[in-house]
């Protein structure tokens, strides 16, 4: 009898802490979420993985220093899911991308859009 309540107990518990855990997760609050920014810039590596992909990419400041950036993706399922490959951008593609800069003022964007060199939107799922 007493282990059946301490199994009752352990899955009682148990449900009512997952629904925390749900909500552990950071999701988008490190980045400042008012004003995009677009850059213009050639993609250095591009990290295929979750829970977020990552694009690597360097653009020229205003007086034509190359600038080091980072910009988090949804995760590899989710972009798999709108047709993106390990592949989709590779070292030297042309790029313009679009996002929310990291709160903590770091090279870091949360990345809402991407155009190719011609223009061609290339599909994301803004989330988590």
């Amino acid at each position: 009898m007493k282990s059946t309540w301490l199994t009752i107990f352990a899955v009682a518990a148990s449900l009512f802490w997952m629904p925390g855990l749900a909500h552990g997760h950071h999701g988008w609050a490190a980045f400042e979420a008012k004003t995009p920014v677009t850059f213009k810039g050639t993609v250095t590596d591009f990290h295929f993985v979750s829970p977020h992909s990552v694009v690597d990419f360097d653009v020229k400041d205003d007086q034509g220093q190359v600038q080091s950036w980072q910009g988090e993706l949804t995760s590899a399922v989710r972009l798999a899911s709108k047709g993106w490959t390990a592949t989709t951008l590779e070292p030297g593609n042309e790029v313009t991308i679009t996002g929310y800069r990291a709160q903590s003022g770091v090279r870091t964007l949360r990345i809402t859009k991407i155009l190719s060199a011609d223009g061609t939107e290339i599909k994301i799922e803004v989330g988590n």
